[in-house]
């Protein structure tokens, strides 16, 4: 098979919005996020939550279903966000606040969110010290920012984050962040890493007859870290 072309993430996701769902839609985002899920606290109630990279509200609905009492959602991606606010609007929820902004600068004041997610954007920058450095700064003291990314073993396997539009099949452009990166930019950013997991696909998630890369069933397929913005 040839290998698509690969877009910039503005150019892609302006492709990919009319079609991209409000939830997990493939067997590596379902392993992502039965990560992200577990590390989140179950009840959110009283808490303030910022999806950074929202995308299509995925992690927001997650966030209102736990109680959050305020939501809002970043995206580069006016499309997305308008794809967001449909699905949001769809599933009778308050009103959320969305906004269109880059994530090395986020339009909110400092220390706003109790819980800062960030959903397999990351990949999309090629450093991760600039928007690690924002996550941290509209974060509160103490306060957890959940990430996730591709695991770094899919670049080396060759993987691609790729998607069909009017027929035409086209990748996302990705960048590999080594765990040994995310923890030098975590150290220097007085940010303490909790926890970290590395899911793998579950077979009963892969469709029958899907074409995939075996090697897939074998390695972590995400990289999620659950950490702490110290005082």
């Amino acid at each position: 098979m040839s290998r698509p072309p690969i877009l910039d993430p503005l150019a892609a996701y302006a492709l990919w919005a009319p079609a991209y769902p409000a939830h997990a839609h493939n067997p590596v985002m379902r392993a992502e996020e039965r990560a992200m899920l577990a590390l989140m606290p179950s009840r959110l109630d009283g808490l303030a939550v910022l999806d950074a990279g929202c995308g299509s509200g995925r992690y927001m609905s997650h966030a209102l279903r736990r109680g959050a009492t305020h939501v809002i959602g970043i995206d580069l991606s006016p499309p997305m966000l308008r794809r967001a606010a449909r699905e949001l609007r769809a599933a009778g929820g308050c009103p959320v606040p969305l906004a269109q902004a880059q994530l090395t600068a986020l339009p909110l004041a400092g220390a706003c969110a109790d819980l800062t997610v960030c959903g397999l954007v990351l990949g999309h920058l090629e450093a991760l010290g600039p928007a690690l450095a924002e996550l941290r700064r509209v974060t509160r003291p103490g306060g957890t920012i959940l990430c996730s990314d591709v695991h770094p073993i899919g670049t080396a396997l060759g993987w691609q984050r790729d998607f069909r539009a009017d027929g035409q099949r086209y990748a996302v452009r990705h960048t590999q962040h080594l765990y040994s990166h995310w923890h030098a930019a975590c150290a220097a950013l007085a940010l303490a890493i909790e926890e970290v997991r590395e899911p793998m696909l579950d077979p009963a998630t892969i469709p029958a007859g899907a074409q995939f890369d075996r090697t897939a069933l074998e390695v972590p397929v995400a990289l999620v870290l659950r950490l702490r913005r110290l005082p």
